[in-house]
């Protein structure tokens, strides 16, 4: 079956680089490696029938395994209540698949009286932190892995998840639980893993005469110049949330200075003060200056710049791929939109397959919970049907093996996941990748570059100076 062979070749090739961009803390990497060192894209392909019949042997344990849980949650699980915070709000992409997970999860834990909240992104990042420096955290809470939730490891506000994770090992690949583990211990539930993708509103592409997303620099920026003699907006950015700026910044360094370069800086191992970096963050802001984006944006939330594209105002949207769902959804705009990677900038130090994001999405049951012991054991279970439900909707694809009927999975995802399995390097978002601290002082400056206060040079010397 097609979305099952894309599966195996996606949770193949994610185990050469799934922690990449991790580092600092006490993070301990379970993978450093590129395609190069374990060609695991190749491999899937000679092996794909075997990992099909391994997909299908792991989805009957599965399900054998979900049949276990209900009996003795049914028949042995004393009364208790656990809350969760989480980010999956009525606009989050993925509210349906909490919404459906916590639903099973009733049934499965009769004993288990569950409440949940969902914050905005930004504000969440506040609060969480707040609540752990307080000690008033929820009993499990979303997390971004790496240096975000190394912070609170750190700390000891998080609860180790070892024993409860041995009885998941066959269903979770320990190369996915990479990116929450600290001193060889674990304290994350990954769920899905997404990456920075460029979509792009076809319709408008042909008006300007594109029949596909342009495959080199040159080509897309001659795109976006006769995008504007058309009186077409090339790009549209949500100034109000620095993330998404990070998305374009990002994506642009990357293809510029190579995903090695950017790596080492995120993780601590190199300074800012990078020549290629200064010109990267040049040219990004090059396409600025030059008209590229809509002017209004730098005003404007995700959701408003997202609603705009899908109603027509911008050609491209660069952002992660658990849009594909809202995407795949809309009957007026899924027979528009196309996704792809970044184009290379500069050939001499990256290439095609390089690119920002990874298993990030995690889950945690906090220290000072009450029933830590069945909260860890609930979140691997709630993790499981996220990821599972999530997939299918097109939010991302999955850190735990798929199970089940997936051949609902959207053509979008299942483009990135081609994406994802002919990849080279990863490079976590920047945000989640650096220090709390780190990446605070990072995101004001990208702000500074997006509103053109600040140049390249003046942004690596800052940083270096800031931060190294």
């Amino acid at each position: 079956m097609k979305v099952k062979r894309i599966a195996s070749l996606l949770l193949a090739s994610v185990m050469t680089f799934s922690l990449v961009g991790c580092g600092g803390g006490s993070a301990a990497p379970a993978a450093d490696t590129t395609a190069e060192e374990a060609p695991a894209a190749e491999a899937s392909t000679e092996e794909a029938s075997t990992e099909e019949a391994a997909a299908e042997e792991t989805a009957d344990t599965a399900e054998t395994t979900e049949e276990a849980t209900e009996e003795v949650a049914a028949t042995d699980g004393e009364p208790i209540s656990l809350n969760m915070w989480c980010i999956a709000t009525e606009s989050d992409s993925n509210r349906h698949s909490y919404e459906a997970a916590i639903a099973d999860m009733a049934e499965k834990y009769p004993n288990v009286t569950f409440t949940w909240e969902a914050f905005e992104n930004q504000s969440y990042k506040t609060k969480i932190k707040a609540a752990v420096s307080a000690n008033e955290m929820p009993d499990i809470f979303f997390t971004w892995s790496c240096a975000f939730l190394g912070d609170f490891v750190e700390a000891g506000k998080v609860y180790c998840l070892d024993d409860a994770y041995e009885n998941y090992k066959s269903e979770l690949p320990e190369v996915m639980m990479g990116n929450s583990t600290y001193d060889g211990k674990h304290y994350g539930v990954p769920l899905t893993m997404n990456i920075v993708g460029l979509f792009a509103n076809m319709d408008l592409l042909k008006e300007a005469g594109y029949d596909e997303i342009p495959g080199t620099y040159d080509e897309f920026i001659a795109c976006c110049d006769a995008l504007k003699e058309k009186g077409i907006i090339p790009f549209g950015c949500a100034g109000k949330e620095t993330w998404c700026v990070t998305e374009y910044l990002e994506s642009v360094i990357e293809k510029s200075a190579g995903a090695d370069t950017l790596n080492e800086i995120f993780a601590g191992k190199a300074t800012w003060d990078n020549q290629d970096v200064a010109d990267a963050v040049d040219t990004f802001q090059g396409l600025v200056n030059n008209g590229y984006f809509d002017p209004s944006g730098i005003g404007l939330t995700n959701d408003e710049v997202k609603n705009n594209f899908m109603a027509g105002k911008y050609a491209f949207y660069m952002n992660g791929t658990w849009n594909c769902a809202d995407f795949a959804a809309n009957e007026d705009f899924k027979d528009k939109v196309k996704v792809s990677e970044f184009p290379v900038i500069n050939a001499d130090k990256a290439k095609l397959g390089q690119l920002i994001g990874g298993p990030s999405d995690t889950l945690a049951v906090a220290a000072s919970s009450e029933h830590a012991e069945e909260a860890a054991e609930y979140a691997f279970e709630l993790g499981k049907l996220i990821c599972h439900y999530g997939y299918l909707d097109g939010c991302g694809l999955p850190a735990w093996t798929p199970y089940g009927d997936t051949s609902s999975v959207n053509e979008l995802t299942q483009t990135v996941a081609g994406i994802v399995a002919n990849a080279d390097t990863m490079v976590l978002f920047g945000d989640t990748a650096m220090t709390a601290d780190s990446a605070n002082t990072y995101l004001s400056y990208v702000d500074q570059v997006y509103g053109c206060l600040l140049d390249g040079k003046q942004f690596i010397e800052g940083l270096a100076k800031d931060i190294q």
